[in-house]
């Protein structure tokens, strides 16, 4: 068995965040025994930001001769040809390589395995499985830290250290990351379906062999993902899904936002026997805003009809409830003028000095409601009507999804050179219905604030 074992210093992030390999270096080993190597600075064509030339001591001047990735690209194909791509942090290596080959037109594969996983397993207990700290506890020589032939030099002698371990090809077969048709891991599916799996983000769709539906899912990487079903033994519901699958369909996304979206609303269409989340297909009552004579904000649970526009939606009365006390305690507002308390004077919590007596007009509308509509805002998605523009499935496109009277609307793709009014968005618009799992989606992706842009109007 052949293994190159791999290590990059980059200028960052990933080829996506505009990341780019400074220098890479590779030992080829074969049975344990180094038979190869090679290692290279790579021009980047871009300043290398002054973090990582403090990191790595790699400055601007070391690589601005140096040969560009696409020059060094063939090499890498050649000595890595044939082997398990071997990394510490595997899945950060093995990525940035391929996506360099990809910037390039080519598909760069190779089943790789990480040694921080196989650390764990085949050498427990350790303080640290960062590279430095594990290799100073266990004896292993590591000289020019972050840098690519010293940090590949002491993987190398960490990887054949693991490979004296007991039992570590079994460990190292079961924790390989296969990219790479293999007819005794994947014999659900053909070589040709297997190679023809996108490496991009959107849904797929799991088939048995009555052609029935079982599974549908989303991932950046679907390629990678089916790869991880069809090899899965993780649990027996894990394996009875894998042996039944005989077909897979795709449907690229571009957006992380639109998979999550079409995903949740493909699954509550279809129903998957396989898919136990997000099986409820429709959300039955909704939470209310109103304002009262006295100008107060008031709120109020009710079932859902078209043309609603609540605050936020929910799949039962109860879980609406809850959601209402959490927001009376959090908010310091009136149970009364939530719905919850149906006395006729001032509400329990007043009594207990956690209302500032809203309910019997102590405190104003305008001071009461700038925390209620506050409160509010909170269970939407921040503002009522809105766009939220993200990549599309090609260069020169962008997803596009509506929040229109804080409801979800429907998602849709716009070239990058139309006019990008509220009417011309509108236009791209394809209906989804809005529910509590949409709601949740939506509002997660908007904290991480991936890159999404927001185009508010009114």
């Amino acid at each position: 068995m052949k293994y190159a074992v791999i290590d990059l210093e980059t200028t960052g992030g990933s080829v996506a965040q505009g990341g780019r390999i400074i220098e890479i270096a590779i030992i080829v080993l074969e049975d344990g025994v180094e038979i190869d190597r090679f290692e290279s600075f790579v021009n980047p064509e871009m300043n290398i930001p002054p973090f990582i030339q403090n990191l790595t001591g790699i400055k601007n001047g070391m690589v601005r001769n140096a040969p560009k990735f696409f020059e060094i690209a063939k090499k890498v194909v050649e000595i890595t040809k044939d082997c398990l791509f071997v990394a510490h942090n595997a899945d950060f290596d093995y990525n940035f390589v391929k996506d360099e080959f990809k910037s390039l037109g080519y598909k760069y594969r190779r089943n790789s395995v990480c040694t921080v996983e196989l650390s764990r397993v085949l050498l427990p207990g350790k303080k640290s499985y960062s590279l430095g700290k594990l290799c100073d506890e266990i004896g292993i020589p590591h000289n020019s830290r972050h840098r690519a032939i010293g940090d590949t030099e002491a993987t190398a002698k960490l990887f054949q250290l693991l490979l004296q371990q007991p039992k570590a090809d079994e460990v190292i077969e079961e924790m390989t990351d296969y990219d790479v048709y293999s007819s005794k891991k994947h014999y659900q599916l053909s070589k040709e379906k297997i190679d023809n799996l996108p490496d991009e983000t959107g849904v797929y769709y799991l088939y048995n062999e009555e052609e029935e539906l079982i599974y549908i899912g989303k991932s950046k990487n679907i390629r990678k993902r089916i790869l991880q079903h069809l090899s899965n033994k993780s649990t027996p519901r894990a394996i009875r899904m894998a042996e039944m699958v005989r077909d897979v369909k795709t449907t690229l996304t571009g957006s992380e936002l639109i998979a999550l979206l079409l995903e949740s609303d493909e699954i509550k269409k279809h129903l998957p026997r396989f898919n136990r989340a997000q099986r409820r297909a429709k959300t039955f009552f909704g939470i209310y805003q109103s304002y009262d004579d006295n100008g107060y904000v008031n709120f109020s649970i009710a079932p859902l009809s078209d043309g609603d526009h609540p605050v936020t939606t929910t799949f039962s009365r109860k879980e609406a409830e809850k959601i209402l006390d959490r927001m009376v305690d959090k908010n310091n507002l009136c149970q009364k003028l939530a719905g919850i308390d149906h006395s006729d004077k001032a509400c329990f919590r007043y009594h207990l000095k956690n209302c500032n007596g809203a309910c019997i007009q102590e405190e104003t509308p305008e001071e009461y409601n700038k925390r209620a509509l506050q409160a509010s805002m909170r269970f939407s998605y921040g503002v009522p009507n809105m766009f939220l523009i993200d990549k599309g499935r090609e260069e020169n496109e962008r997803a596009v999804v509506q929040i229109a009277k804080g409801i979800y609307r429907g998602f849709g793709y716009i070239k990058m050179d139309e006019n990008y009014s509220p009417k011309a968005l509108e236009k791209v618009i394809t209906p989804y219905a809005d529910n509590a799992d949409v709601n949740k989606i939506i509002r997660g992706i908007l904290r991480k604030k991936k890159g999404i842009e927001r185009k508010v109007f009114y």
